[in-house]
């Protein structure tokens, strides 16, 4: 070789834009870096301020701070990760959110210009300006960092931030790409659902314009909320200081203990609609949350059910292993966790079995509460669930006015209607299609009348037309007024028995044992449990017997 050398790495601030500039897709991933930064440093309160007017945004916090040469060393230099020198943070001992060190790149992504302000306890202010713009032309030109100056700052573009303030940083956005769009209880809601810091420790505190964000701002979601699966005893405000303090005629609970380490929850909601974020397209969904920070959203998506279910539910799993020192399982961008980690198809694969009897759990709670449940579970058969849902229905109309004292007694009758109902709209179902197959088959086939079905339908007509007196009716109450539409099932079985060209299974005499049960089915009466199994019984019968005339005829 010829003259010793001394080579060593050059690298183009274009990186940044593969690093991070281009990477973040939300706005709340943005915030979600900005919090996690005053996570890390100790902060004890975060404040969030939005000027709609000036398409601004500012974050301040009472974190330590830094000085010039943390500014320059930790914060200024992309990779840098506090990581290599301890695994939480100094004073209250927080487990660290950021990893690689390229996380600051997020918040270069939302707005033109984005001032930086920050002190430690005993240093005075330092920061600098990022312009976008500059930036670009420094890309464009292919400079290196070294060649790249922050603008100087002049700390009055901060106004009353900086009062009171002892030490922290604040970070100014100017002029947001996508414009500050949402208000601020919208806000407040998506950090409370996503942001758990605040909520599960009394130490850390995010106010948005000055108003500290609680669990009140989900208890639209509270509210809504029918049934709640709680996995290897989660220990939660959202849970232990909301849900579980609903009534308990309102929230349906079960506990599904896990071999597996993850911690979580899992909720529904009584309408699909209860879980769309207002003003967007998003809906709440089964979010993964790692060291109490979002770390993968819905993640239903990696296993979808395809079943009705999956558009009632929400919830939260924690599984804080999945953050390890030696392994990131985290994308570049920090919006999701790398798909095929084993680590994470492992708690994919016990949350499969979880779902599995969350399905079967919600179906049933939901048909006992009168609600529409899963069509697709067999665990009842079609016709039952339909009856079911048409007696839902129907007791809609008696829900009395809002605050009477009688509600309760009324929801406790109905609920005891609830499974005769069930069967008994089914009986009327098959018992009304049956009979009106058999009158359509004997017109086909011209089946004349008996002179005992004559006399029948005589009698049944003169006791119509008087109980059309009595009831002062002049309305015609049949669409048809045929002889053969007076005639019940017994009446037409006889017909069609006495009129068949080969012999064969009587219809009539299942008919006449059916009759006295369709009588009082067909009077609301409540059949005994031995009505019930004879009527299903010789239904069967009436049914086989109906198909074959049909097939044959």
């Amino acid at each position: 070789m010829g003259e010793d050398s001394n080579f060593s790495f050059e690298i183009s601030l274009s990186v940044l834009n593969h690093l991070g500039r281009n990477l973040y897709r939300s706005f709340l991933t943005v915030l979600g870096e900005a919090i996690s930064n005053s996570w890390d440093a100790d902060a004890e309160n975060v404040y969030l301020f939005f000027n709609k007017e000036k398409n601004s945004f500012a974050i301040k916090d009472d974190g330590m701070g830094m000085t010039a040469t943390d500014f320059q060393n930790k914060f200024l230099k992309i990779g840098y990760s506090k990581r290599k020198e301890a695994q939480s943070s100094p004073q209250k001992r927080r487990p660290f959110i950021g990893r690689k060190g390229i996380g600051k790149l997020a918040l270069l992504s939302c707005a033109r210009r984005i001032y930086i302000l920050t002190k430690t306890e005993h240093s005075d202010y330092v920061g600098g300006v990022i312009d976008n713009s500059g930036l670009d032309e420094a890309i464009k030109d292919d400079l290196t960092p070294s060649e790249y100056h922050l603008e100087n700052l002049d700390a009055s573009i901060f106004g009353e931030l900086t009062k009171g303030h002892k030490n922290g940083t604040i970070i100014y956005f100017e002029d947001m790409n996508e414009g500050v769009r949402n208000s601020v209880d919208f806000l407040k809601r998506m950090i409370a659902l996503y942001f758990r810091f605040s909520l599960v420790d009394k130490s850390f505190n995010i106010y948005v314009d000055n108003s500290k964000v609680t669990l009140e701002q989900l208890d639209p979601l509270v509210n809504a909320t029918q049934f709640l699966w709680i996995i290897n005893g989660l220990q939660d405000p959202f849970i232990q200081e909301k849900l579980l303090k609903k009534p308990t005629d309102s929230l349906r609970l079960k506990d599904i203990p896990r071999k597996e380490e993850y911690r979580g929850f899992i909720a529904s909601v009584d309408k699909p609609r209860d879980l769309k974020v207002f003003a967007t397209d998003e809906k709440i969904g089964i979010d993964l949350f790692v060291n109490g920070r979002l770390r993968e959203k819905d993640i239903l998506k990696y296993i979808p059910t395809a079943r009705v279910v999956e558009n009632y539910i929400y919830g939260q799993i924690h599984y804080d292993s999945l953050d390890n020192k030696d392994i990131d399982r985290f994308t570049s961008s920090r919006e999701g966790i790398i798909a095929d980690d084993p680590e994470f198809k492992k708690l994919l694969s016990d949350l499969r079995v979880v779902l599995s009897g969350v399905i079967d759990d919600w179906d049933k709670w939901r048909v006992e509460a009168r609600k529409d449940g899963d069509p697709e579970n067999t665990r009842i058969t079609k016709q039952e669930r339909s009856s079911r849902q048409l007696f839902d229905a129907v007791t809609e109309e008696f829900v009395l006015p809002k605050g009477s004292t009688q509600q309760k007694k009324v929801d406790v009758w109905v609920n005891q209607l609830a499974d005769d109902a069930q069967y008994n709209f089914t009986s009327y179902a098959q018992c009304f299609i049956s009979e009106n197959l058999i009158r359509n088959l004997i017109e086909e086939k011209n089946i004349s009348l008996s002179e005992e079905a004559k006399k029948q339908i005589q009698d049944y007509r003169t006791r119509s037309e008087n109980a059309k007196k009595k009831g002062n009716l002049s309305i015609e109450l049949r669409q048809i007024d045929k002889d053969i539409a007076y005639l019940e099932m017994n009446d037409l079985a006889y017909l069609v028995d006495n009129n068949k060209s080969q012999p064969g299974p009587s219809l009539a005499k299942d008919a006449d044992s059916y009759k006295p049960i369709r009588d009082a089915l067909m009077h609301t009466s409540l059949l005994s449990s031995a009505a019930k199994s004879y009527l299903t019984g010789v239904f069967e019968n009436i049914k086989g017997r109906i198909k074959d005339l049909l097939i044959n005829s």
